[in-house]
């Protein structure tokens, strides 16, 4: 995972933030959010963030998971709409 300048934009790579608005209403398990990821962007599409990139869909999970944009719904999580960032 490499750091960079949050203003640069990675045009072949999907930002975590089209994750997060596709969660937004649903609720998920760590392997149906993986599942869901991969059915609508493929196995081998990359993701980047504010502050990584070159992700996997795995590793946008852990990602998102460790900087607290989950939060507990139903018997899983969805996103907590509350810590998403305004960057594009």
């Amino acid at each position: 995972m490499r750091k960079f300048n949050s203003h640069k934009r990675i045009s072949n790579m999907v930002h975590g933030h089209e994750v997060l608005e596709m969660m937004q209403g649903h609720s998920y398990s760590e392997k149906s959010l993986l599942e869901a990821i991969i059915a609508r962007f493929g196995t081998d599409e990359r993701f980047y963030t504010c502050s990584a990139d070159n992700l996997t869909a795995q590793g946008l999970i852990d990602f998102l998971k460790e900087h607290g944009k989950f939060k507990p719904s139903g018997d899983g999580f969805t996103v907590d709409t509350t810590t998403v960032c305004e960057n594009d």
